[in-house]
């Protein structure tokens, strides 16, 4: 990892890296299991909120210039309203809910330990920050879903592995286009979550 550096941006810190990252993202959601069709104008759009939120954290991953990873997280209370429903009836409230919201990380650059690198800064914020508990959602694929690549395996080991516990009452549901698709349908996100 020595060609790597890791930079922690905090707030309007993000607004130079937005361009390249929302590529990334593109990028990498629309890999299995997210099968997301997006475009970088869009996420530039949904990255913005990430300026306006004083306690956003997003960690870069960059191979010289070049932004290769990067993983986000900030108060539930933050995000979207389809992502703080699940916990209006079976959560604690969301007020005391670090979220944290996606990691993309380019497929060369996997296996070197950055994933546990991303859980691991953004806990430190959620503590800094004094939130209760750490969460996140994953989409749900049945396995013998029509695009999953051979070998393809979920990564709830290494969630566990972290810390984290799978709550399938949690349940929020979002809406995106997949390749095969004419129009966005609705997928079920899967909620964790780990005690800071």
């Amino acid at each position: 990892m020595a060609e790597l550096s890791v930079e922690v941006l905090t707030g309007p810190d993000l607004a130079p890296a937005i361009p390249e990252l929302s590529r990334l993202r593109v990028t990498v959601f629309r890999e299995f299991p997210y099968l997301y069709v997006g475009d970088a104008a869009y996420e530039a759009r949904y990255l913005r909120s990430y300026l306006e939120a004083p306690d956003s954290l997003v960690v870069l991953v960059k191979d010289g210039e070049k932004v290769v990873g990067a993983s986000s997280a900030l108060p539930l209370k933050d995000e979207q309203a389809e992502l703080q429903a699940p916990w209006q009836d079976n959560g604690p409230d969301v007020s005391t809910v670090w979220y944290l919201a996606e990691s993309v990380l380019l497929p060369g650059y996997r296996g070197r330990g950055l994933g546990v690198r991303f859980f691991e800064e953004r806990e430190r914020r959620g503590r800094e920050l004094g939130y209760d508990t750490a969460s996140f959602c994953a989409v749900q694929r049945p396995d013998n879903h029509p695009r999953r690549p051979t070998g393809h395996g979920p990564l709830d080991e290494f969630w566990k592995k972290c810390g984290y516990t799978r709550h399938p009452e949690l349940i929020a549901r979002l809406s995106w286009r997949e390749p095969d698709e004419e129009a966005e349908s609705p997928k079920d996100m899967v909620f964790w979550t780990k005690r800071l």
